[in-house]
């Protein structure tokens, strides 16, 4: 179906330095303070800080020590997951009025697929105006939106006029708006990437685009034609709601057999980090883990366990699958292939409750999960890496 004027409608909501809101709005005497969410000041990242406080250089995934340097008069509080996930449930109610194709991408942020949606409820623009107008009514909190044919066009709108704005791109007008946008709003553009591009001249997404499709697969591989299809706006992918997936996984096939237990540990290590990563996106946790091993000789077996409770974790999938490796031949047997995917999923906003005592510790990992994916998604998935697995890099 197509919209007047648009062949798809795609809307990015992204709630407003969504921790720290929320804290405010718990405490409204903070209002208009720099007020910094996050772990101990010892060891502990920022996951959200108000925009009081990021006027000082405080940012999300920066070490509490130096926002605490940068602004010594900050407010500094601890994560309180179970609230951020109550919003966030009220939040998602209101997306869902408008759209069934909901695709979470955290707690506080979201792709809308609209395109079916004009008949009821008017023009994609109008849409994202209602949104923001109920979030604002019902919670008390503010978002922005990016509305645009594509999901790529859409996030890059939604950060555009932050804190509370609505960026609206159309059809004809995307290479236009992408035009003199610098090179580093591009997903998965990080520092290696940019250093190659710098040298190709290339410091806008326009100065990307203008550059032949050949010459960057030569220079990066298959990256450097997504990178050159995204500069010229071309992004074909979905908005995939969260609701009907039954698993999610990720299996590598590597070159060269794997004979190493030690070796096929780091392997483990890498995928489980990038299967909590997408769940943690699709604001899902799950209990069952597989493992999948495929021998060099094709023969396949999977070994599987399930948790009391579902997980998003990345330590707890990893110390699961190398648990679950002691049931296999790897080490004994050459591996050409390794996954691990979750089922029995749910909504992560869902899992059981922690009892007091067991609670502190799973939000020191929620608030670190969420630091590290915020670096991912700006500075791409290499940015960012468990040590273990630098000398792969």
């Amino acid at each position: 179906m197509e919209t007047a004027g648009w062949p798809r409608a795609i809307i990015h909501l992204d709630m407003d330095a969504f921790y720290a809101a929320v804290e405010v709005l718990d405490a409204p005497e903070l209002q208009g303070k720099p007020v910094i969410v996050g772990g101990s000041k010892e060891r502990g990242v920022v996951s959200s800080a108000s925009y009081e406080a990021r006027k000082f250089g405080v940012h999300s995934a920066q070490p509490i020590a130096t926002a605490a340097r940068l602004c010594p008069q900050g407010i500094f509080l601890p994560v309180r997951m179970w609230r951020y996930q109550e919003i966030s449930q009220q939040i998602f109610e209101i997306f869902r009025r408008f759209s069934p194709l909901v695709e979470p991408l955290s707690l506080d942020e979201a792709f809308l697929d609209v395109t079916g949606s004009t008949r009821l409820f008017g023009p994609p623009e109008e849409i994202a105006r209602k949104i923001k107008e109920q979030v604002a009514e019902e919670t008390g909190l503010t978002v922005s939106a990016g509305v645009a044919p594509s999901k790529f066009v859409a996030k890059i709108a939604s950060d555009m006029e932050k804190p509370d704005g609505l960026t609206i791109v159309p059809e004809g007008k995307v290479e236009e708006f992408l035009e003199s946008l610098p090179i580093e709003k591009m997903w998965g553009v990080g520092k290696a990437t940019r250093k190659i591009l710098a040298h190709l001249g290339v410091r806008t997404i326009g100065d990307l685009g203008r550059l032949s499709s050949k010459l960057l697969t030569r220079k990066l591989g298959k990256q450097g034609l997504h990178l050159y299809l995204l500069a010229k706006g071309v992004d074909e992918r979905e908005v995939e709601p969260a609701r009907g997936v039954k698993s999610i996984g990720h299996e590598d096939t590597y070159p060269i057999d794997i004979s190493d237990l030690g070796e096929a540990r780091k392997k483990l290590l890498s995928l489980a980090t990038r299967v909590a990563k997408r769940l943690r996106g699709y604001g899902l946790a799950g209990k069952t883990v597989t493992l999948k091993v495929k021998y060099y000789d094709f023969v396949q077996v999977t070994r599987s366990i399930t948790f009391a409770e579902p997980t998003d974790d990345n330590r707890k999938i990893f110390h699961a699958c190398c648990d679950l490796l002691n049931k296999t031949e790897v080490g004994r047997r050459p591996v050409r292939l390794l996954g691990i995917s979750l089922s029995q999923l749910s909504d992560s906003n869902e899992t059981g409750q922690l009892s007091l005592f067991a609670k502190e510790e799973p939000d020191k990992r929620r608030s670190l999960n969420k630091a590290l994916d915020t670096i991912s998604e700006k500075f791409g998935d290499k940015a960012i890496v468990p040590g273990t697995l630098l000398e792969d890099r």
